[in-house]
């Protein structure tokens, strides 16, 4: 059972890949939310946090990760917009 939340994490954290290499290649950000991503980038730092107070590698681990490229939407979101 614990397989299912490495995949589910693994899955998650790997869908905002083609999103940050299209947004890097285009730096077209113009049907982006900047609120949305901000927001997300806060929740995803906080789960972060979480992990480690709860001392959970699939928490940390999904979450640094998805932290790092929804974070590089967000810049390249205010960066060019």
């Amino acid at each position: 059972m614990q397989n299912i939340g490495f995949i589910a994490a693994i899955l998650t954290s790997a869908s905002f890949i083609p999103q940050a290499i299209q947004v890097i290649r285009t730096k077209d950000t113009s049907g982006i939310s900047l609120l949305m991503y901000s927001m997300f980038v806060l929740g995803v730092a906080l789960w972060t946090v979480h992990g480690f107070i709860i001392n959970d590698l699939a928490v940390i681990g999904a979450n640094i990760v998805t932290f790092i490229f929804a974070f590089i939407v967000l810049a390249y979101n205010i960066k060019y917009k």
